[in-house]
């Protein structure tokens, strides 16, 4: 047996299996390692005489059947397994070898083990995957950060499995500590936020246009041609009409209205909140998540509260109407995402490189879209630009859609149809644009009730007034 394989993956599920293919296929060879013996089984029958790739239930196996320093990526469910697998490592490490956390962890567990590892000699960093196992096995995103030196050992490996934008490949090293596990984070909060949205537009054309399945596959085929394109709308449109082998209709007509998810939207919310900044796109999307969660309260609830829906919509002037609401709702998303990618580099002394970012963004990942093109463009151009909303390009593709998007808003407002994502990225502009927010009058609340002070329009300094 090769004793001396180049990469090693703990974890054999479908994201590890994959993966391990993936780099033996880009020519590396790759050593596996799972406790589930029918998994290392599996792996091997399906690997038959390729000698490039190996793999044991045995840990000390494993490590002693890679090359020095050994390179072990962890993909392996976030949180305390990943501790328990690191210390089923390391009495078999050396020192400088190199630990690659995988998974979606939360940034700051990162930080911790990073430091923890470093008093025992392992380099051990972070690397935001995405592409869901179809990527893995294919080309996925890859987001590392953590020691540039431990980074180039692996870089040749990273940047032959990663996805290809333009012969390009999809992954940088984003910075130090725990950065490529906050840009992962990230990425999944603006990915709730899509989702959310894209979920709004089909109950709109649903509920105002009457569309069926087959119509709203050739409309989302459409819209993937243009400004809208992106991975999320792709699968939209093959959901739309996937049938339900359990009966003659579609299936997602039959999948309950109640979405789960793993964390890494709620933590991107309560990160921004802990910053201080803004992303209610964001916030909103975890939100609905949760409210969906309460199908029994709903079902009761609209029992007592009904709507009808008064005005029905021309096709052509809903579609139009939609199709710009959801390029605005993209736009917003995105600006809010990089927004706290901007500050949150400036607080953990990450050093993002927002053009990098969006560039690693544009194939392999589950946002990954024709808009990131414009987005890696603008911080190209101007690498201090403070907010997305000021680039030119986004200031004139914005203002001709707004007016759709608040006819929209308004007539789901008066229909009682909820459009939460839409309606928060409107009022998220609205407040963003305006000069003079109503907040002079909460200042003045609070120092009258708990004499916190106030600042002044026309002078310096905090002052305080006995009410």
């Amino acid at each position: 047996m090769n004793n001396t394989f180049d990469f090693g993956v703990v974890g054999l599920g479908v994201m590890g299996r994959n993966f391990i293919l993936n780099v033996a296929e880009k020519g590396f060879t790759a050593f596996g390692h799972d406790l589930d013996e029918a998994k290392v089984d599996s792996l091997l029958n399906e690997c038959g005489n390729n000698q490039d790739i190996g793999a044991s239930a045995n840990v000390k196996t494993f490590v002693n059947s890679l090359s020095l320093p050994r390179k072990i990526m962890l993909l392996v469910p976030a949180g305390k397994t990943v501790n328990i697998v690191i210390e089923c490592l390391l009495p078999h490490l050396d020192p400088d070898d190199i630990i690659i956390d995988g998974g979606n962890s939360f940034f700051r567990e990162t930080d911790k083990r990073e430091e923890y590892l470093k008093a025992k000699g392992i380099h051990f960093f972070g690397a935001g995957i995405s592409g869901g196992a179809k990527g893995a096995r294919l080309g996925p995103s890859l987001m590392p950060g953590g020691s540039k030196d431990a980074y180039n050992l692996v870089q040749p490996i990273f940047e032959a499995v990663a996805a290809k934008f333009q012969g390009e490949p999809c992954v940088a090293y984003l910075g130090p500590k725990s950065a490529g596990n906050y840009v992962k984070m990230v990425h999944n909060g603006i990915e709730y936020a899509l989702m959310q949205l894209i979920s709004e537009a089909y109950n709109t054309l649903k509920v105002y246009g009457d569309y069926s399945n087959p119509e709203l596959n050739d409309l989302f085929i459409k819209w993937n041609r243009g400004r809208l394109q992106s991975f999320l709308m792709e699968i939209t449109s093959r959901i739309l009409i996937k049938k339900d082998n359990q009966d003659d209709g579609y299936l997602v007509d039959r999948i309950m209205d109640k979405a789960k998810q793993k964390g890494t939207g709620k933590w991107t919310s309560q990160n921004a909140m802990d910053l201080g900044i803004p992303v209610p796109s964001i916030d909103i999307a975890v939100s609905m998540r949760e409210l969906s969660a309460m199908k029994e309260e709903r079902e009761k609830a609209s029992r007592f509260y009904k709507s009808k829906v008064v005005n029905k919509n021309d096709k052509n002037e809903l579609e139009k109407m939609v199709e710009e609401a959801l390029y605005f709702g993209f736009v917003i998303i995105y600006a809010q995402g990089f927004h706290q990618l901007a500050i949150a580099s400036e607080e953990y002394s990450y050093e993002l490189d927002l053009c990098s970012i969006a560039k690693i963004w544009r194939a392999g990942c589950i946002i990954r879209a024709g808009l990131l093109e414009d987005i890696s463009n603008a911080y190209a151009k101007n690498d201090k630009l403070s907010h997305l909303l000021f680039d030119t390009t986004f200031i004139d593709a914005i203002k001709p859609v707004v007016e759709s998007v608040r006819s929209l808003v308004s007539q789901s407002v008066k229909n009682g149809i909820p459009l939460p994502g839409l309606s928060n990225s409107l009022t998220y502009f609205d407040a963003f644009k305006s000069s003079r927010l109503p907040l002079n009058l909460i200042q003045a609340q609070r120092d009258y009730f708990g004499s916190h002070g106030y600042e002044r329009t026309d002078m310096e300094g905090i002052f305080h007034t006995e009410w």
